[in-house]
């Protein structure tokens, strides 16, 4: 029996990666055109501390969460760079005034709560940035609510439009590049409508990260860089640099014989010379269990090692026989071999899936 004396597992983090990526998306862009890169999720699973420190030292311009408790964990340690808040929702508007984060706001009864808590505050221009619905009929202002929007701005003193932005739905599919392009023209004829009727054009912001790939004649003021900055790219066989490396170490070898078995369910059959390894990292890590019976095989010393069994809540196991490995070595789950691209199409999903599903519990190490 060989116990390590040493098992962890890591998300290593490579800022190289997430340099050159960050410098790839910026030569699609204009000098002037500003570029936010989305933290929310943990950063895509990347840990949101650690990317957004990152992303302050590479010259991101902006910063965007999902929930504002994201914004204020991040503004907690040290990050100065805006955060935009996407779901501000309208039950921490106090902590995103006092920490300065500027609010998504999608309709008008979002926005007159927020007026309402700057004028008791004494508060006035406190930049927000107003969400369009172009299609993608989720959040946002629709067309016809927009002469209602202008009333009321140019009655509240109390809020200064920073951005108007909308969302692209289909922007990586080429076949619906109709539907991407016609909500493109709406949001520029919203926003020319409502710049004429509060007497200034807003920051404007449409562009994600299939949108700057493919659409780059469309960045306006600022572009939203999500999936891409963390090694994703929209475009087939663009290859850009993965970020993240699951990685874990090998905590026990076992020699099975004919018959053995393996794991819960008895699903893994060993044959005769089966070798399997057991690592630390299981469907509570993000390993999801459609990954075990062989479905996936992870990279063990440049090999690559089946699943063998049933993926544990804690654990997994792999077939190892005819691959020279001891207990401490390294196995990497997804990183350049196998890419979390890989993963998704074995599980039929997409890789912010699987991002965003490594756990805080698994430590996230920049190197």
């Amino acid at each position: 029996m060989h116990i390590a004396t040493n098992d962890f597992s890591r998300l290593e983090l490579s800022l190289k990666a997430c340099t050159e990526n960050y410098r790839f998306f910026r030569s699609l862009l204009e000098p002037r055109t500003k570029l936010l890169v989305l933290v929310k999720a943990n950063a895509y699973g990347h840990g949101a501390v650690e990317f957004a420190a990152m992303m302050q030292r590479a010259g991101a311009d902006y910063l965007a969460v999902a929930y504002p408790v994201e914004g204020l964990e991040i503004r907690r340690n040290g990050i100065s760079l805006p955060i935009l808040v996407l779901t501000a929702g309208t039950d921490f508007y106090e902590e995103i005034i006092a920490t300065r984060m500027e609010p998504s706001i999608p309709n008008l009864h979002s926005l007159r709560i927020f007026a309402s808590l700057l004028r008791e505050k004494g508060i006035k221009d406190y930049p927000v940035h107003i969400k369009l619905d172009t299609g993608m009929h989720r959040l946002g202002f629709m067309t016809g609510e927009i002469p209602e929007l202008i009333d009321f701005l140019n009655q509240t003193p109390e809020i200064k439009v920073k951005g108007l932005f909308s969302h692209l739905c289909v922007a990586e599919d080429p076949e619906q590049d109709g539907f991407t392009l016609g909500q493109i023209e709406l949001f520029q004829q919203n926003t020319q409508t409502i710049a004429q009727g509060i007497g200034y054009m807003p920051m404007r912001h449409i562009l994600n990260s299939a949108g700057i790939e493919r659409f780059p004649q469309y960045q306006f003021d600022m572009v939203r860089l999500g999936i891409g900055i963390y090694g994703v790219s929209a475009i087939p066989g663009r290859k850009l640099s993965p970020v993240a490396s699951l990685k874990c170490k090998i905590l026990q070898i076992k020699q099975l014989g004919p018959g053995d078995t393996v794991g819960y369910g008895r699903w893994g059959k060993a044959s005769e010379g089966t070798v399997i390894a057991t690592i630390p990292v299981g469907y509570a890590d993000g390993i999801d269990r459609h990954l075990g019976r062989g479905a996936a095989s992870f990279s063990v010393n440049g090999h690559r090692a089946p699943t063998i069994g049933n993926i544990c809540m804690d654990m997994c196991m792999l077939d190892v026989t005819g691959i020279p490995c001891k207990v401490g070595d390294t196995v990497t789950i997804f990183g350049e071999d196998p890419t979390v691209s890989e993963l998704a199409d074995i599980l039929g999903t997409i890789p912010y899936e699987i991002l965003s599903s490594v756990p805080r519990r698994i430590p996230r190490l920049v190197l």
